[in-house]
């Protein structure tokens, strides 16, 4: 009998956490969506992420393919409406593959990033003994600007995508070490941790069951922003060659493609370089938006 009641109580509990989550999420949604700005950002993101899956069905041409006797076509030519490269490659074309390139590396890099950060900002904020040894590895890397970084990982592992992923999944590892690192200095404080502790609970469990759940609404706002820092890097190291290399279809290789042709054939810089702009504001709108939605200090309006 009493066994069967403390089941009871047990469910009633998961229920009441589980209502507690949904209205959460409603409410964040709300806050999110009442924001023009998050909205459209959304929306720029919901196309590549289309374009990224379903490349071939939106895609008219093999992005490879040349065909040197219809090259350098201009903006509107029949068959190619964002013209051709000085190879006869379709532009259109390349730019969609270029959507599944910069999401696939922003979002693997991202995540190898978080993970690491994650991690390390658990261990330094949680274990004092680790904080110091920790934090001075973490100065050391934020020694050096960002992209210098990149350039120095891939100039010692070679020029590849998969070497620009760990470059910028390295270099996203101190920043958001250091976020975790201070979300967990002010959860641990709290007083429902401090009885976890009362009670025996085992660090691992303090850590990843009350402690992490509690720093998901930065490491949310982090990432989102963050895969804003890695489509720009990808494409700044593409365009300087230590990225994608010819002839995959990649945006910012597609820019330094399209430099020696500016006066004659300036869409072959501007078509990429708008694509890039647009990806990177929706991704640091949308990141805006969710810090507002995730504030529980933010008021709703009705």
């Amino acid at each position: 009998m009493a066994s069967s009641e403390l089941i009871g109580r047990r469910e009633v509990k998961t229920e009441i956490k589980k209502q507690k989550k949904e209205r959460m999420l409603v409410k964040t949604t709300k806050r999110l969506l009442k924001n023009k700005l998050a909205v459209f950002g959304l929306i720029i993101i919901a196309i590549q992420v289309i374009m990224a899956i379903f490349a071939p069905l939106f895609a008219g041409y093999d992005p490879v393919e040349q065909d040197l006797p219809n090259a350098q076509l201009g903006i509107g030519a029949e068959g190619h409406w964002l013209g051709t490269d000085n190879y006869g490659r379709d532009v259109w074309s390349r730019l969609v593959f270029g959507a599944r390139i910069s999401l696939v590396v922003g979002v693997t890099s991202v995540s190898l990033g978080l993970i690491g950060g994650v991690i390390l900002g658990l261990l330094s904020g949680y274990f004092k003994k680790l904080d110091g040894p920790i934090m001075r590895v973490v100065d050391l890397l934020f020694a050096f600007p960002g992209i210098l970084l990149a350039m120095l990982i891939i100039a010692m592992l070679g020029t590849s995508l998969v070497n620009v992923v760990i470059a910028i999944s390295i270099w996203s590892v101190p920043t958001c070490a250091r976020i975790v690192r201070g979300s967990v200095l002010s959860v641990k404080k709290q007083e429902y941790i401090l009885a976890m502790r009362s009670l025996g609970a085992s660090n691992k469990r303090i850590l990843f069951k009350h402690i992490l759940p509690n720093c998901m609404a930065p490491i949310i706002v982090f990432a989102t922003m963050r895969m804003a820092t890695a489509i720009l890097s990808t494409a700044a190291l593409s365009f300087l060659g230590l990225g994608a290399q010819p002839p995959t279809p990649e945006w910012g290789a597609m820019i330094a493609t399209g430099q020696d042709f500016m006066f004659t054939s300036p869409h072959l810089t501007i078509i990429p370089g708008i694509a890039i702009m647009l990806v990177v504001f929706a991704f640091n709108v949308v990141g805006d938006g969710l810090r507002d939605a995730l504030d529980p200090n933010m008021e709703l309006d009705t």
